[in-house]
């Protein structure tokens, strides 16, 4: 199979997959439909819609891609390292049962304007803000390069991609908000997984491999980095989901056991599927040429063919997370911040805008991938002592600048390691020249560190002053 046909059979199977999505979206006019995903009979999803829609929206097409790369960088340590991300759904069903289910609030905003005052929800709405731009671009980087590299030889063929692709995307979620977001997940789920599973079986059946190599395969640049991220990811897991609203607006949808059921099964086939593909990261190191990059080590193990199912399950886990991402944008400003009525127009607009943002960056060049991760998984650790202190410990009486301090020291950590894979000079002097995940380490220590004595010591003067009036 020639790259032209394989270029072209992607783009055909792409484009029926788009067909079919504007298909099954619907055109709602309803606000509970738009922003509640609710039916036409305002029904909530039922189970394995719920649990469909929460893993596809998270094996997309970024985590995909990076899980392949720490695989292939780091071994079977990356793998395990990126995978542990995907506890996020048990803690994150931890986050929703103690927010919606036990304190009774509508939403995360409610409760954290309930405790810390408008503070809480400001310091939270910009964060998750800026974790859905960053969810656009990077899945609209992934259509790019895969796109780029089939048709490298028309200039600007990954731009072309971008563009087209943010725009059919934006028009199918626009028709019918997160009610279309969850129907199509459903679709795109089941075409990746028959993809994927024709990708994973050539890959257990491929002469070279072997389940004692890849599962102790070192990575082409030793697993050490992957285990210090494996640390990391356990530092960053109790907050991680807090600041998806792609994962929390799931678990605000349907009953409490409905909802519970929905986490636990997302997190095992979530997981599962990163896990397997990273494997594919981790077989190529083992067969890599020095100096050879993953791309090519694929292109050299696999038929055409399979890399047509690889690259088409890319293309499939990013339109199903850009319609997640722009039906939660609608949600976060229109329903939650308040910006503008709540109408679906308004939705629409804000649909429109968040794409727009995000496809400006993506043509800014912004390429780091995992570094978008980090950041913003950096970013939201202010949210661990919430978790800590206020969901999991009950304590209502914190000082607003207990979640203020906390706040800051995520911010100053996520600046600073931003400046670490930046390479600025005084980044990597302050670390002392040592890799940028032990930097990315010691900054998620000191990150918790500071935030869980600020509320600890809130609740301490707190207390004081509540004994001495």
């Amino acid at each position: 199979m020639s790259d032209a046909t394989q270029a072209f059979l992607l783009l055909g199977l792409t484009a029926v997959i788009i067909a079919a999505s504007f298909a099954i979206a619907g055109r709602t006019n309803a606000v509970a439909g738009f922003f509640d995903g609710q039916d036409s009979d305002g029904r909530a999803p039922g189970l394995w819609t719920l649990v469909l829609s929460q893993v596809t929206t998270w094996i997309f097409a970024r985590s995909l891609l990076n899980a392949a790369i720490l695989g292939f960088y780091y071994g079977t340590p990356g793998v395990l390292a990126y995978t542990a991300y995907y506890a996020s759904f048990l803690t994150g069903w931890i986050v929703v049962d103690g927010i919606r289910f036990k304190a009774g609030a509508a939403s995360i905003q409610d409760y954290l304007r309930a405790r810390f005052g408008r503070a809480g929800d400001g310091c939270y709405n910009f964060v998750i803000a800026l974790r859905l731009l960053s969810e656009v671009f990077a899945n609209l980087l992934v259509v790019g390069v895969i796109f780029g590299g089939l048709f490298s030889n028309i200039p600007g063929a990954d731009r072309y991609a971008i563009v087209a692709l943010a725009l059919v995307g934006l028009g199918y979620s626009m028709m019918g908000g997160l009610r279309a977001s969850v129907r199509t997940d459903v679709l795109q789920m089941v075409v990746f997984l028959a993809v994927f599973a024709v990708a994973v079986v050539a890959l257990l059946t491929h002469e070279s491999f072997s389940f004692a190599g890849v599962l102790t395969a070192e990575g082409v640049a030793g697993p050490i980095p992957g285990w210090v991220l494996l640390a990391v990811a356990a530092l960053q897991v109790w907050s991680y989901p807090t600041h998806d609203p792609v994962m929390t607006d799931r678990g605000f949808l349907a009953d409490r056991e409905t909802t519970k059921k929905s986490f636990l099964h997302a997190f095992w086939i979530s997981a599962l599927c990163i896990f397997a593909f990273g494997l594919f990261g981790a077989q190529a190191s083992l067969v890599a040429a020095e100096g050879e990059a993953m791309q090519a080590v694929w292109e050299r193990m696999f038929h055409p063919a399979i890399l047509l199912c690889l690259n088409a399950g890319l293309i499939v886990s990013a339109l199903s997370t850009l319609d997640s991402a722009l039906a939660s944008a609608a949600r976060l400003t229109i329903r939650d911040m308040k910006l503008a009525p709540a109408t679906v127009t308004n939705g629409r607009i804000a649909m429109a805008l968040f794409m727009l943002g995000g496809v400006l960056v993506m043509l800014a060049d912004v390429k780091d991938l995992y570094a978008a991760t980090a950041v913003s998984g950096t970013a939201s650790m202010f949210l661990a002592p919430v978790l800590f202190f206020s969901i999991l410990g009950g304590q209502r009486n914190i000082p607003a600048w207990s979640y203020l301090t906390s706040f800051a020291a995520a911010i100053g950590g996520a600046v600073t390691y931003f400046y670490v894979e930046a390479k600025a000079d005084w980044a990597v002097a302050l670390f002392g020249g040592a890799h940028k995940y032990t930097a990315l380490l010691f900054i998620c220590i000191a990150v918790l560190a500071i935030g869980n004595s600020a509320f600890a010591l809130g609740i301490v003067t707190a207390r004081k002053r509540a004994v001495a009036s």
